[in-house]
């Protein structure tokens, strides 16, 4: 092949190599140039034109090991494990304090799931490089694999020793601090931590979720308000502000504070959308659907934004646009147990108990039933008028309900409904004796028959 020599020094090299690429005419770069080239498609996830320039780089500069960590990078991305590992070993023995190999070593180890190999090859880099963040940082991650959450915050608290503005170690150091359950520990390593980037935002922000799990909500709002002070850009803090101001009922204060975020052009929605929440908890249900509903106007697949809706229409029984919106709300998201239990709820409303029924189905088939939804159930199957479906469904969550009489008055009722009269009496008793304060509901679901003397005498 014809080699020519660099020509023009107007040119770029990545410029040269595509053209060369194009021409089919070998040309001449160093290997600086080959790494700048190869790191550029690397970047920019051009696999194919990074193989191209590793194997001509290779080829004009065979004892580059930069050149060929790139070639063993590329080689573990295709999981080709054992051919990384051979060219690793070669590379080893030339440069025996080369990090980088080390790392891709480790980084091979991990892949086979084999973590204390990778930390113990990663260890060897430490013993001539004391001071390495990113070392420090990997071997965290390692531990964090094995789940050895001590041996991970230690490392990751050497990483930010060496590199305090590595805020991925700062924040794993405080999620390893949340799973070992040392929450103290952290706000206090937090605040060390301050005392010497008292300007670090991220670490305001950790500080006051910190305070946020003491419920030490003045605290908290302190600590978002320094984040803030650090960088008003800080859209994380503003939102963390926010829903402290609602736990503690300052909805106009919160209501301000989400405007703020909005002022900063933040394109999301949940700015406004917890304007509206706050609105409504305030009564001000007109300027929550505007809220509501100019969410669904930015991103109309907002399903919360529905649900929010067909709420407040639910509460206020308008409960024609409260099933429009709620069915809205559905079809994005079916999963969610709310929605169906709203849906139920909105239904009864309307008297469309069979619709009603079916979203107490939906909710039982999600695995989510709770007491309210298997009795909520078998009230719509009393109203439908399928008795013996209503006892089996109570049968069936009879060992989750706690108060047997909640169950028991249903039973009664239905067996007067099926003209089954002694058997009526004896659950209608057997109710009364386990809770008397409880025959309200027999006498909301089943009025006519607590209407007969005889069963008046009963409740009496």
């Amino acid at each position: 092949m014809e080699f020519e020599e660099f020509e023009s020094d107007t040119n770029p090299s990545l410029t040269r190599f595509e053209k060369m690429l194009k021409t089919n005419r070998i040309l001449f770069f160093d290997s600086n140039e080959f790494e700048n080239i190869i790191s550029y498609y690397l970047e920019n996830g051009k696999i194919n034109l990074a193989k191209k320039a590793i194997k001509l780089g290779l080829e004009q500069h065979p004892a580059s090991s930069n050149l060929a960590l790139f070639k063993i990078e590329i080689l573990i991305f295709e999981n080709k494990l054992e051919d990384a590992e051979r060219l690793l070993d070669e590379l080893i023995f030339s440069e025996p304090s080369n990090e980088e190999i080390y790392i891709q070593k480790a980084n091979i180890y991990s892949k086979r799931k084999l973590h204390e190999k990778a930390i113990n090859c990663l260890n060897e880099i430490l013993k001539f490089s004391t001071d390495n963040p990113e070392v420090y940082s990997l071997i965290g991650i390692e531990y964090l694999f094995m789940e050895d959450f001590e041996n991970a915050k230690t490392n990751f608290i050497n990483c930010l020793k060496y590199d305090e503005s590595d805020y991925s170690a700062l924040y794993n150091i405080v999620y390893c601090f949340e799973i070992l359950e040392q929450n103290e520990n952290a706000i206090e390593y937090l605040n060390n931590y301050l005392d010497s980037n008292p300007y670090c935002e991220v670490a305001w922000h950790q500080l006051g979720k910190q305070y946020l799990f003491y419920k030490k909500y003045k605290k908290a709002i302190s600590a978002f308000d320094f984040a803030i002070i650090s960088d008003e850009y800080f859209i994380g803090a503003y939102i963390e502000k926010g829903r402290v101001l609602e736990k503690l009922t300052n909805y106009k204060e919160a209501i301000e504070n989400y405007k703020l975020i909005i002022a900063l052009k933040d394109e999301s929605c949940y700015p406004i959308l917890r304007i509206g929440v706050c609105y409504e908890k305030l009564g001000n249900f007109k300027k929550a659907i505007e809220n509501f509903n100019d969410c669904i106007e930015i991103d109309p697949l907002m399903n919360k934004a529905w649900y929010l809706l067909s709420n407040i229409y639910y509460k206020n029984q308008d409960y024609h646009r409260a099933i429009l919106n709620i069915n809205k709300a559905i079809d994005i998201n079916a999963e969610k147990e709310e929605y169906w239990k709203l849906y139920a709820k909105i239904n009864i409303g309307l008297s469309l108990y069979e619709e009603a029924d079916i979203g107490f189905q939906k909710i039982i088939d999600l695995g989510v039933a709770d007491e309210s939804i298997w009795i909520g159930k078998s009230d719509m199957l009393i109203k439908l008028g399928e008795y013996n479906y209503a006892i089996d469904i109570l049968d069936e969550c009879y060992e989750i309900i706690e108060d047997k009489s909640i169950i028991t008055y249903r039973l009664s009722g239905i067996y007067f409904l099926q003209n089954k009269i002694e058997e009526g009496i004896i659950e209608l008793k057997k109710a009364l004796s386990l809770n008397n304060k409880n025959k309200y509901i027999f006498k909301e679901l089943f009025n006519k028959v607590a209407n007969y003397k005889y069963v008046q005498n009963l409740l009496n």
